[in-house]
């Protein structure tokens, strides 16, 4: 179970960073609609990384749950935002995701 809330943790940080790229170059209400997203977002993500270290080692939840943002906001980049896809990207990104697994194969 704490693996699920440690992957909604990540996920949470996904919306967070997706927040913050909808926020750039607006103003106004809809800024702060998006900052206040922004917020709700981050703080979840932490309250749900607590949760889930409360069982699961530190030392594997904080990658994994930075792992999971780090790629998601790559992804999201790449899909959402339009931003170029090169070959390094794509392969660091595929490194990252490796690692995330290979720590969550050996914990």
């Amino acid at each position: 179970m704490n693996w699920i809330i440690l992957i909604a943790a990540g996920l949470c940080e996904v919306a967070f960073t997706y927040c913050l790229g909808r926020a750039k170059g607006i103003e106004g209400t809809e800024w702060w609609t998006w900052m206040g997203a922004f917020a709700s977002f981050y703080v979840l993500s932490a309250v749900l990384l607590a949760k889930a270290t409360e069982t699961l080692p530190l030392g594997t939840a904080y990658p994994v749950w930075t792992g999971i943002g780090a790629a998601g906001a790559v992804i999201v980049g790449i899909f959402i935002f339009r931003e170029t896809a090169t070959f390094w990207r794509l392969f660091f990104l595929t490194t990252l995701i490796a690692s995330v697994i290979g720590l969550k194969a050996l914990s």
